[in-house]
């Protein structure tokens, strides 16, 4: 399996709410279960983790920093890599995230941006993200899902690859897999720019927190403007 993009959409007054609370309500909210009315209600299309699960994550953090005195904010923000539990914190007021292969990624925005994504670097970038909005949002799923399939085809054509299902029975789930993927991050970008207090926070599997999300956005902006 291979690295994944992710694009994470938050409740930004959901986060604002919890990071103003102490930080042993915190602790002891996760631990009963009482924050989970106060989640937002989750995408129906787009992935989530379960309740349990972002909790369990949030308290073995919390653990692993032990007690502390004061608001979430003020705790984070005074801790080395306090924008761990800041994104933890995101994923649990999130209506849910877009995620898929970092190298299929390359091409849905190749297609979107009608230019060719250099690095990763490039693939990251808060400018490429947001050309990325400008073309996506509202645009028809149908559309964009056909553009990428297309020219994946043309792709596999070029490097002399078939395109016919008998030759290669991984075409079919392939070809479903783009348009499903394609379809959903028109739906991501479109909920990202049309739902008033949603923030859209870019990142990957694996990338270190103080590096998700672009400018005020950006984590460490974030946990300290």
């Amino acid at each position: 399996m291979g690295i994944e993009t992710v694009l994470l959409l938050v409740e930004q007054q959901s986060l604002e709410s919890i990071l103003e609370m102490p930080w042993n309500d915190v602790y002891q909210g996760m631990e009963s279960g009482t924050f989970r009315d106060f989640r937002p209600k989750k995408s129906d299309r787009l992935s989530r983790l379960f309740d349990i699960d972002c909790e369990a994550e949030i308290l073995d953090w919390m653990e692993l920093i032990g007690a502390k005195d004061g608001s979430m904010r003020e705790v984070l923000q005074n801790l080395n890599k306090g924008e761990e539990g800041l994104l933890l914190l995101m994923n649990y007021m999130s209506l849910g995230h877009w995620e898929c292969w970092e190298a299929r990624t390359y091409l849905y925005l190749d297609v979107a941006l009608d230019r060719v994504i250099e690095s990763r670097k490039d693939l990251y970038s808060s400018s490429t993200w947001s050309d990325l909005k400008l073309k996506l949002a509202n645009l028809p799923e149908d559309e964009f899902a056909n553009m990428v399939c297309i020219d994946w085809m043309n792709r596999r054509k070029q490097l002399g690859e078939t395109i016919d299902e008998k030759e290669d029975p991984k075409i079919i789930p392939t070809f479903e897999a783009h348009t499903r993927n394609s379809k959903l991050l028109v739906h991501a970008i479109t909920t990202w720019e049309n739902t008033e207090g949603i923030i859209g926070i870019v990142g990957r599997e694996h990338l270190e927190a103080v590096n998700w999300g672009h400018g005020v956005y950006n984590l460490s902006n974030y946990l300290h403007q």
